[in-house]
């Protein structure tokens, strides 16, 4: 299938869901043929699938990919490579830029907008997110560079200028320049401040002033220590998060075990038949739910943006396909565990029919099973996933801001980014989601126009990877199979 072909439907798959152009004539079999051909023409299907065509490469071959090899490695993963942080912190860092607001408020508000077959639809875009989110974490350690400062820099605006060559550098440049607006106006700020609002002042009474001021205080402190602050915070607070939000929806399940295989027949079915108005619920056709599931759980994890191999670039690892599978377990765990954990207690617990939305929604299914604690737990839970959001996403836009304006720019940013946060508390839900959404689809055209150039590169580099697991040869002992860099070490050298 012609790149251009490929190219046309992932970037009006995208714009469908974020901008909800050209709704007219865009049928759902067209739909579904528009994201099968967008997943054939990306890296991972050829990544491993290994030599074969991918034309023969069905979704059955996409089941078999080395999910175990990749959770192994977040623990077992070698750190022998030059890098400013380990695999692990990496990992840490980039799940506490995607595990937030999405996670809990996101999943609320897609079923509040297109029912529970919204969830099934963020698990397919957690299925394809897999596969890109491993091409951009292999890529971002290919092509990282050392700034000025000594500390490596990487990320898509790298590896489109040294991959894809430096006539290509303005992509890389309008890159950088919507990682920077999504940090400020996007994920990074006021939708993670605006739910720490909402559900500070909904479950103690906090007003919004005195959250704004506690929270723009703590983020001044960590996030003014660059890196090496963010990601020691992140490698402490997201296990302990995870580990706590894991057990508060568990608790809710367990005590609505018996209806979880009717809310999973629900969730099935709703994604391809919609759902009929019911209680306070106002209604959902197909469309509605695939889009509202496929919008957040994009927003949640954030696959195909680019934001998570900014950080990646910085691990300590000198295999590219090693930080690949370490980098395409953050959205496993996003989506496929976090996400589906909220949605299935939003569903069993039937709030969802009442006409919340929000925290609100999910602090409700909470309240059912713990009247006394309940929101208190939630809360615990949704700060900590929208604190460590913040942080993550300052550091990816200062990564951003750097590559346009220098180290210059460092100190002005933190201050704009800062002031933002303090700002967020003030701004109305809707409007958040809205221009959260617009800047997100920005961000991620440039970074999946390199994701197909660069899917040669992806193939040879895993290929590398396998190989070494099976003959335990060095890096260094491969050869780089890129034409052109064969072709250049072909020349003779010139004598002095």
């Amino acid at each position: 299938m012609p790149a251009s072909r490929v190219l046309y439907f992932g970037c009006r798959f995208f714009a469908y869901f974020y901008f909800e152009e050209d709704k007219h004539g865009f049928e759902l079999h067209e739909l579904a043929e528009c994201s099968r051909q967008f997943y054939l023409g990306t890296t991972a299907f050829g990544s491993f699938g290994g030599n074969r065509d991918s034309a023969d490469t069905s979704f059955e071959d996409v089941a078999g990919f080395q999910a175990s090899q990749a959770l192994k490695l977040i623990f077992k993963a070698q750190n022998a490579g030059s890098g400013d942080i380990d695999s692990f912190k990496a990992l840490c860092t980039a799940l506490s830029a995607t595990v937030g607001t999405g996670n809990i408020v996101g999943v609320a508000t897609a079923i509040a907008a297109g029912g529970p077959g919204a969830i099934f639809w963020m698990w397919m875009a957690a299925f394809f997110g897999m596969a890109t989110k491993y091409a951009e974490g292999l890529l971002a350690v290919k092509y990282r560079e050392v700034d000025s400062k000594g500390e490596i820099a990487g990320g898509p605006m790298f590896y489109i200028k040294n991959g894809m060559g430096e006539k290509y550098k303005w992509l890389g440049t309008l890159f950088a320049l919507f990682g920077v607006l999504v940090a400020y106006f996007g994920i990074g700020t006021f939708a993670q401040v605006n739910s720490i609002v909402e559900i500070t002042q909904m479950t103690v009474g906090v007003s919004p002033t005195w959250t704004a001021i506690i929270l723009t205080i703590l983020v001044a402190a960590i996030t003014l220590g660059g890196l090496q602050s963010i990601a020691n915070a992140a490698s402490k607070i997201v296990p302990a998060m995870a580990v706590i939000y894991f057990v508060s929806t568990v608790g809710v399940l367990a005590y609505f075990a018996n209806q979880i295989p009717m809310a999973i027949e629900t969730i099935i079915s709703n994604a391809f038949t919609g759902t009929a108005a019911a209680g306070g619920f106002a209604g959902a056709g197909v469309m509605l739910a695939m889009r509202s599931g496929i919008a957040r759980g994009v927003f949640s994890n954030e696959s195909g943006l680019g934001s998570a191999p900014i950080v990646a670039a910085a691990a300590k690892t000198k295999w590219p396909a090693e930080q690949g599978l370490i980098s395409m377990t953050g959205t496993f765990i996003d989506t496929i565990i976090i996400c589906t954990l909220t949605g299935l207690t939003i569903v069993v617990s039937g709030e969802w029919l009442k006409g919340l939305n929000g925290a609100a929604l999910t602090n409700a299914a909470f309240q059912d099973v713990f009247p006394a604690v309940g929101g208190y737990m939630l809360m615990v839970g949704l700060v900590l996933f929208a604190f460590t959001t913040i942080l993550g996403w300052n550091y990816y836009g200062e990564r951003c801001m750097i590559y346009l304006c220098g180290t210059k720019g460092i100190l002005p940013y933190r201050i704009i980014f800062i002031a933002l946060v303090a700002s967020g508390a003030f701004l109305k839900l809707e409007a958040i989601w809205v221009l959260a959404d617009i800047v997100n689809g920005l961000m991620a055209i440039p970074n999946l126009i390199a994701l197909l150039a660069l899917s040669g590169v992806v193939v040879r580099e895993t290929e590398k990877y396998f190989d070494h697991l099976k003959t335990g040869k060095d890096y260094e002992e491969y050869e780089d199979l890129d034409p052109s860099l064969a072709s250049a070490k072909a020349q003779p050298e010139v004598e002095e």
